[in-house]
């Protein structure tokens, strides 16, 4: 490279319409989940099909959590449909499930850091339980 190239400005990338298309799919998801209310997903996706670049585009679901975060919180649920089952088939089983679960979710809980708001707004370090 040379050295105009390294200091270069960077340029923003523009959005392709299946990027449009992909943030419209994925609001109507956070929409069809409870997280945005119809009005909003109107708004954003209004503003998704106006977009022209990719940080326009990332803008409109920053505030929404990512596959990694949702994985994780449908990690703390109890799977309903499997503890019915259970209950039916098997009622013991269905009792070890449910304790098993409960107490795996209380750890999950136990080793999250905890944070405590200063009087000034801020937050302090993490504090572990």
């Amino acid at each position: 490279m040379t050295g105009s190239e390294e200091h270069a400005p960077s340029v923003p990338l523009r959005a392709s319409d299946a990027e449009r298309d992909a943030v419209e799919a994925l609001l109507q998801h956070h929409f069809a989940l409870g997280r945005l209310t119809l009005a909003e997903l109107e708004e954003r996706a209004a503003a998704a099909y106006e977009a022209r670049t990719r940080e326009q585009l990332d803008a409109l679901v920053r505030d929404l959590p990512g596959e990694a975060e949702e994985a994780r919180s449908q990690a703390d649920v109890v799977d309903s449909r499997l503890l019915i089952i259970l209950l039916c088939c098997a009622p013991p089983a269905a009792l070890v499930y449910w304790l098993v679960s409960q107490r795996a979710a209380r750890r999950r809980r136990a080793d999250l850091p905890v944070r405590h708001p200063r009087a000034s707004g801020g937050t302090e370090e993490p504090e572990a339980l």
